[in-house]
């Protein structure tokens, strides 16, 4: 069923604690569909005049400030050893090459990652998370999670719901668009920061190997000088 036609079932109450649940564990570091979610719902509610666009963004803006701080508290408590255990278990979003990705992107843009990190489907995963692994000052932390959440999530639900007021006439095709544009934005995203993190990767991969070349290199014995017979 379409997204849109399987919310319109749900009543305003559960919309918005859907719509929070789903960008609150997305901002966690959980994987989701959270701006689809909130893409569907927005135009719902330009639709619809039960759901109130204003608790809307407000409940997709405290998702997302309050998963990613609960992201970022974890993070700052499991410390490396989590990112260990999350590469273990899920592989494909929590890779070497990833987390090495996110961390030049930490060390290079500091507290601008975790703000704009919230535009860009994967970032939005691992900002929180990683900002505590990474002994980020909660008060930077706090005032580019608190702005980009208002920004993304707000920002989100006002220009998709105006949107949707303006151009009721072919609403129910501007739907589509915005869903096939969402996902299509967060697939290449994804996309460029694999690219980047499987460079990154084999770029580890060959630190490692000359560092451990080096070193074996270091302990060899060297040989001991032969004497000349008289």
């Amino acid at each position: 069923m379409h997204v849109q036609e399987w919310l319109e079932t749900v009543p305003p109450l559960a919309i918005y604690l859907l719509v929070g649940g789903v960008i609150g564990l997305e901002s966690l570091g959980i994987p989701l569909p959270g701006e689809i979610i909130l893409v569907s719902s927005a135009l719902l509610a330009s639709q619809h005049g039960e759901i109130d666009p204003f608790v809307l963004g407000a409940c997709a803006t405290a998702g997302a400030i309050i998963g990613d701080s609960i992201g970022y508290a974890i993070g700052r408590k499991g410390g490396r050893p989590l990112l260990a255990w999350l590469g273990a278990k899920f592989p494909k979003h929590f890779s070497e090459g990833h987390i090495a990705t996110a961390e030049r992107s930490f060390e290079k843009w500091g507290m601008w990652a975790v703000f704009f990190g919230r535009f860009v489907a994967l970032l939005r995963i691992f900002a929180g998370p990683l900002a505590g692994v990474l002994r980020m000052p909660y008060w930077k932390f706090l005032i580019a999670n608190v702005f980009g959440g208002i920004l993304w999530a707000g920002g989100t639900t006002a220009v998709i719901y105006y949107v949707g007021v303006v151009a009721e006439s072919w609403l129910k095709r501007f739907s589509w668009l915005g869903l096939v544009a969402a996902v299509l934005i967060g697939l290449t995203s994804m996309l460029i920061i694999k690219r980047k993190a499987k460079k990154a990767q084999a770029a580890h991969q060959d630190a490692r190997a000359q560092a451990s070349s080096q070193s074996q290199a270091q302990s060899r014995p060297e040989p001991e000088p032969v004497v000349a017979g008289d």
